[in-house]
């Protein structure tokens, strides 16, 4: 039995605020809800239910160009009635005196949002609340809401990973498979008491909208089997009657099936996972819910940075009592990310086996549920890119030489001290970890790749950030030891200019680090590269050393670069400087051309400042081009800057 509040009533569905030609649609608000409780957790056991809901809606703004507020789904306390000043953006959830203060509240709500109110992050916006009008977590609603069209969305709880998830979709007979366009990790024990009231609330203000559900089905895994059908029984007949209750069924039918085969599905891989790791995997496997519980939950306010496939959270483990060895850094791959899952399990199996001092350490892994998280040590003084670029404090230039050295003995290990040859593939400022003492730790073996010592290239598919990579990747996608070398000089001249590789608001002549610093080589006016924020205070030689170092390993031709033990070498100070050409040679070798650049975009977030990386994925084939128009596409992407 559907109980109706406010200007809620039943008509066509539910119209959950007004929608009468003889009534102002403004300032209404209204909620319709389930008449009987729903438990949500046991006090006894701390059991926890499983949840999934469908209901279809509508949010119409009747060729209005001005509309607004919104609909929700929502779980809530028993309350005698609406929250007196609910309407407008409060969207008959809480009082305005409430709305911020979580303390008072007990609520967990899907907002469906059409107008920005000055706590939203924009209008036409799906949102996660927790005991406050501030979204916990939103997206962006990818379509106009104000039309009127039908829109089906689910919303499901998941009591092992305490994920609460969203899907939305406007297609006209569209098909659930799991993928959601919202989530929030909440252990609804501490939000809710045990037993809540599900249902709908919408509020308008001074623009106008009408909302209404269609169609709503509800299904929770606590209690017992005769209780779950009573209750999704009087949901189906509250809404529709005939051939729609038989359709609500139907589709009630489905999505019980849809959740066992895709929890079948999700466990399947896990064990596939498993068997790819094998049994000789050292670091720790965590439960999901310990590293949820450790992130608080994967909050905002812990998250460290943010990747091309996923976040970076800080978290503490092992109890409540913050030290240094309790922090860690939780990585989290984008749900349903393929690519980033092949990235988690070559980084587990990788870097688990790698030990060096200065490797970032992989304290443990976990996946669980489509879920893939990796865990590391918390490196307290953050990326190396944050001091060379977005820092107040400046890195002085014996730290900068001690780092350059530090990156340039994690790669020797990878090449050529460890029992295979490890190709890195994405070596950037942004990858190396700084810790307390400002060592360097290279981190991020995603794109590694395993060689024999005795081979080249290896792999013919790069996935690799602009500015950093070879001109033989852009042209064939082939990465090796060589290509390596190449993304290590650019670092190097990275540390001592304290410029990006590519920064396109600088001077043309400055915009491309590599063929800059080499410019003022061949003019004798090396030391004008480095960083003005040292003010001059640098050791000269160190400063030489470590450019000439950069411009040898950033040679256009690979049969030039050195190997990394030989660039150690001359960085010890053990061998003289190399004599370079005065101008930066052309890159002349025979390659297949390149058949198909594609380009993504994605941005890291470094404290207050948004990093946008530019991201190449190059795929390449043979054909029957001459290698003179190969070295022309690889000299015309050099003279664009790219």
């Amino acid at each position: 039995m559907i109980v109706y509040q406010g200007d809620a009533f039943a008509s066509s569905g539910i119209q959950v605020t007004t929608n009468q030609r003889d009534k102002s649609l403004m300032n209404s608000v209204g909620r319709a809800l389930y008449s009987d409780p729903v438990q949500i957790w046991d006090r006894k056991t701390r059991k926890l239910t499983d949840f999934m809901t469908h209901f279809t809606f509508s949010m119409n703004a009747l060729n209005a160009t001005t509309y607004g507020d919104g609909l929700s789904f929502f779980l809530m306390s028993f309350e005698p009635e609406i929250p007196s000043g609910s309407f407008g953006g409060y969207l008959g959830l809480f009082s305005p005196s409430s709305a911020f203060n979580s303390s008072n509240n007990t609520v967990v709500a899907v907002e469906f949002d059409s107008f920005m109110n000055p706590w939203d992050p924009s209008d036409n916006h799906v949102g996660i609340n927790v005991n406050s009008i501030v979204s916990v977590a939103n997206v962006s609603w990818n379509t106009s809401i104000k039309d009127g069209r039908i829109a089906n969305a689910w919303v499901s709880y998941d009591s092992r990973t305490y994920n609460l998830s969203v899907f939305l979709s406007y297609d006209e007979n569209p098909v659930f498979v799991g993928n959601s366009s919202l989530w929030y990790v909440v252990d609804l024990r501490e939000v809710l008491p045990e037993s809540v009231r599900v249902g709908f609330s919408a509020g308008t203000g001074d623009w106008i909208e009408t909302h209404t559900v269609f169609s709503w089905t509800f299904d929770s895994s606590l209690g017992e089997d005769k209780t779950r059908v009573k209750k999704h029984t009087w949901l189906t007949t509250g809404l529709a009657t005939g051939s729609g209750a038989l359709s609500l069924v139907v589709g009630f039918l489905w999505f019980v099936l849809w959740k066992k085969r895709a929890y079948l599905s999700r466990r399947s891989e896990d064990m596939a996972i498993d068997c790819d790791f094998g049994g000789d995997i050292g670091p720790k496997r965590y439960a999901f819910h310990e590293l949820s519980k450790a992130t608080d939950g994967f909050s905002e306010e812990r998250k460290l940075g943010e990747g091309g496939f996923g976040g970076v959270y800080k978290g503490v483990l092992g109890g409540v009592n913050v030290d240094v060895k309790s922090l860690v850094a939780v990585k989290r791959v984008s749900s349903g990310s393929k690519q980033g899952k092949k990235e988690y399990v070559s980084e587990v199996k990788i870097i688990s086996r790698l030990r060096h001092r200065n490797l970032v350490q992989l304290i443990g892994w976990c996946h669980e549920h489509g879920d893939f998280l990796l865990v590391y040590e918390f490196m307290p003084n953050g990326s190396l890119d944050s001091h060379l670029f977005y820092s107040k404090s400046i890195l002085s230039s014996s730290v900068r030489y001690k780092i350059a050295m530090g990156i340039a003995s994690a790669l020797l290990y990878l090449h050529e001290e460890w029992e295979q040859c490890v190709v890195h593939r994405d070596i950037k400022s942004s990858n190396i970890m700084l810790d307390s003492n400002y060592n360097a730790k290279l981190g991020d073996f995603g794109l590694a790749r395993l060689v024999d010592h005795d081979l080249g290239s290896q792999t013919t598919i790069l996935a690799g950030t602009m500015g950093y990579l070879a001109p033989e990747c852009v042209m064939t996608g082939r990465a090796s030891r060589e290509t390596d070398v190449y993304s290590f000089g650019v670092v190097a001249l990275e540390i001592a200019c304290g410029r990006k590789p590519i920064d396109t608001k600088a001077e043309p002549s400055k915009q491309r680090l590599v063929e800059w610093v080499w410019s003022l080589y061949g003019e004798g006016k090396l030391l004008e590269a480095v960083d003005e924020r040292l003010n001059g205070d640098f050791d000269e030689r160190e400063m030489e050393c470590l450019m000439v170092v950069g411009l040898w390993c950033c040679n256009p031709d690979s049969s030039e670069r050195p190997s990394i033990k030989q660039a150690i070498s001359v960085l010890n100070f053990e061998g003289p400087l190399p004599r370079l050409p005065a101008k930066q040679p052309v890159p002349m070798y025979y390659a297949p051309p390149m058949a198909m650049c594609r380009f993504t975009y994605t941005s890291s977030v470094l404290g207050d400042t948004t990093v946008c990386e530019t991201k190449v994925s190059v795929t390449s084939s043979g054909g029957s081009y001459s290698s003179a128009a190969s070295s022309k596409a690889l000299l015309e992407m050099h003279k664009n800057g790219l």
